[in-house]
């Protein structure tokens, strides 16, 4: 019999009004060791004012955050938890090794035990070669590494992303990924939020999808394609003119000029075509298509992704 896992994080029924507005409206939510969560959403979603709420930067207005990283619940966890906000939290005029020597004395890093962790992180962040260079120097990716590095010093056991990958190159933006799954792979916990659809589709081991401050889906995107949609592929068919017979496993438009089969696994797909082979006549057009995570964004909210 499989242990449930304990959650690191917990939020229960938090709202917050920020600008005169919701912009929480009773997240719940919970976070596991060795998670890479990706939190997606449009601009204006939400998305940031909970990584303020869970990291202390703002209070909520009701609901409960708690974080679990000890046998006793009463403990406390504030120094495990780290965070990377948008908009780059690093000293510009200052080498690298000053701002990394900087934040872990801020996280109650220091002597011996501080040096050695950035000889680490400089490492892990692909940083090693640039450690006397000013901060002001550096590219928009190594920058972003830099922030990253800063915020683990003090090995936080939950670790914040606000947006890691704005601006960055595709290179940097690799990196920063290997660096994140490294994280998980030791332990750590790791929530980002974002709103690009490729990374959280192929990156994040599970996807909260959050809309006008609440949490609209949450699973891996597997589950949330078949909750959403069904079957997660669909083979289309056109015709030039209506197609009057039946077809198997197909449904015609009203017009039978096009028509669809939904199919759970691409091994169906031989199948399909040997129906398609009995044809009176050639289809103009045949297509396959699988449905990702903007086709459940868009079923479930009923428009397109705003900027």
């Amino acid at each position: 019999m499989t242990e449930t896992p304990t959650p690191i994080l917990t939020l229960t029924q938090v709202r917050k009004k920020y600008r005169g507005r919701e912009a929480l409206k009773g997240i719940s939510l919970q976070l596991f060791p060795g998670e890479l969560l990706g939190f997606f959403g449009p601009n204006g979603a939400g998305k940031t004012t909970m990584i303020r709420c869970i990291s202390g930067l703002l209070k909520p207005d009701s609901g409960q955050i708690r974080m679990q990283v000890s046998a006793n619940p009463d403990a406390s966890t504030t120094a495990r938890l780290g965070l990377v906000p948008q908009n780059l939290a690093v000293y510009p005029d200052l080498t690298v090794q000053q701002n990394l020597e900087v934040f872990g004395r801020l996280e109650g890093v220091s002597g011996r035990v501080l040096q050695e962790r950035i000889k680490e992180v400089l490492d892990w962040a692909a940083l090693k070669d640039r450690t006397r260079s000013l901060v002001k120097t550096l590219s928009g990716g190594m920058q972003r590494r830099l922030n990253i590095a800063c915020s683990v010093l003090h090995r936080p056991s939950v670790l914040l992303l606000d947006e890691p990958t704005v601006g960055v190159d595709p290179q940097s933006r690799e990196r920063i990924y290997t660096m994140l799954d490294e994280l998980t792979a030791q332990g750590a916990a790791v929530l980002l939020t974002t709103h690009q659809l490729d990374e959280v589709e192929t990156r994040c081991h599970r996807i909260v999808v959050i809309d006008h401050g609440t949490i609209v889906a949450d699973g891996k995107l597997s589950e949330l394609v078949r909750q959403t949609i069904g079957r997660p592929h669909r083979v289309f068919v056109r015709f030039d003119q209506p197609y009057l017979k039946e077809l198997p496993a197909f449904s015609f438009d009203e017009h039978r000029t096009s028509a669809k089969c939904a199919i759970d696994s691409m091994k169906e797909l031989p199948q399909v075509l040997a129906v398609l082979k009995q044809l009176d006549h050639e289809p103009s057009q045949i297509d396959v298509r699988s449905f990702g995570l903007q086709d459940v964004f868009l079923e479930l909210t009923g428009r397109s992704l705003r900027e």
